[in-house]
């Protein structure tokens, strides 16, 4: 067994339809904007494997500032498929939760 303990998660990447909305619900549930910006061009694309592309991206923050929620909207390429629709044993994430006080 590994000594080594997880400190904290810094970062969960998510693929949105629309960055507008994506905001303005983690916003309402109390994430804080921390920026918004284009990425594109082949230097990026060698990050992701994608080859050239143009992302709009949105970091948003928990309210204690440690954690990151990175929202991104492909415009090139587009999206190949919805993860919505598929069965519940396919690879990748399922779901994240938060607790929020109402």
């Amino acid at each position: 067994m590994s000594k080594n303990k997880l400190l904290r998660m810094d970062n969960v990447g998510i693929v949105v339809e629309s960055l507008d909305k994506a905001i303005s619900f983690f916003t309402e549930i109390g994430l804080k904007l921390e920026g918004r910006a284009t990425i594109e061009g082949e230097w990026a694309g060698r990050v992701t494997g994608l080859g050239t592309q143009r992302v709009e991206i949105a970091m948003m923050a928990t309210p204690e500032g440690h954690s990151r929620l990175e929202l991104s909207r492909f415009l090139t390429p587009t999206t190949i498929s919805d993860h919505r629709t598929a069965p519940v044993n396919a690879l990748g994430y399922l779901r994240v939760m938060f607790t929020v006080a109402t």
